[in-house]
């Protein structure tokens, strides 16, 4: 992961804004490095679907606003792999080996893979969520 795509997530997570928010990474083939690809700022995760390309994998760091029964607000930050399907072995095998690094490198405790584009959608969101408590 380039130190310029650290240094991005650590004021990430510092954040104040109190709205959904998502950095796109993605693997630079020349470099092999895990580099910024786009960055959203107040974006919903419906929004966020219809940016991402459908046919290429990538990773979403994801600061969610999620809203409990009891009332309460969190922020939570998810890492998000997206591998959708037809994506070519070589590509797939290099995401997939960058990805424990990744998460590492940027220090996240909530790890979600999503094998279709489709399934990035709240619900899902929320159900995986759940399993982290």
């Amino acid at each position: 992961m380039s130190q310029e795509v650290i240094d991005l997530l650590k004021k990430f997570k510092l954040r104040k804004e109190k709205n959904i928010a998502a950095i796109v990474l993605k693997i630079d083939r020349a470099s092999l490095k895990i580099v910024l690809d786009e960055e959203y700022n107040d974006i919903s995760v419906s929004d966020l679907q219809e940016e991402l390309p459908s046919q290429q994998p990538r990773y979403v760091c994801l600061s969610y606003v999620q809203n409990h029964s009891d009332g309460r607000v969190s922020y939570p930050l998810i890492f998000i792999f997206i591998s959708p399907p037809g994506v070519s072995p070589e590509l797939q095998m290099m995401y997939a080996g960058s990805k424990t690094k990744a998460v590492k490198d940027g220090d996240f405790t909530k790890v979600i893979e999503l094998r279709s584009l489709e399934d990035l959608t709240e619900e899902t969101i929320l159900d995986k969520l759940k399993l982290f408590k």
